[in-house]
């Protein structure tokens, strides 16, 4: 029986390393995506500027977030392993379900500034010359 304990405590303890080394890498990849984002919509917005184009970071910037937020939460769902007790999960459902918010969130804002960037590329109806 001390040696099935020993396994048990062996496993346990490899388990929670390599959770904590993926919770920590998709972490640092959320955040690498972020401050790559950001610099990609801050550039884009420069680019657009000297051209005198319209503006909108809110999509590019968005997309990021969003792709960040993915990382973040299965970082939190991997997380769940290596949970001691019942405060740390209701911590953890509470953040996974504050993450899960704002990527919807994020994902409405994304979605909703593309339809108003096609709604001003297409010429309205009344704008149209008839044909004869």
């Amino acid at each position: 029986m001390a040696f099935l304990n020993e396994i048990i405590g062996t496993y346990t303890v490899l388990l929670n390393f390599i959770a904590e080394f993926v919770v920590c890498t998709l972490e640092l990849v959320g955040i690498v995506i972020i401050v790559v984002g950001s610099a990609r919509a801050i550039m884009q917005t420069f680019r657009r500027l000297r051209k005198k184009q319209p503006i909108n970071i809110m999509v590019e910037l968005g997309k990021s977030l969003a792709l960040a937020l993915e990382f973040k939460m299965g970082a939190e769902i991997v997380n769940t392993v290596i949970v001691r007790d019942l405060r740390e999960l209701g911590v953890l459902a509470i953040v996974i379900g504050l993450r899960a918010i704002l990527a919807i969130l994020i994902h409405w804002e994304i979605k909703s500034q593309h339809e108003v960037g096609e709604s001003k590329k297409k010429p309205d109806a009344s704008e149209e010359k008839p044909t004869e």
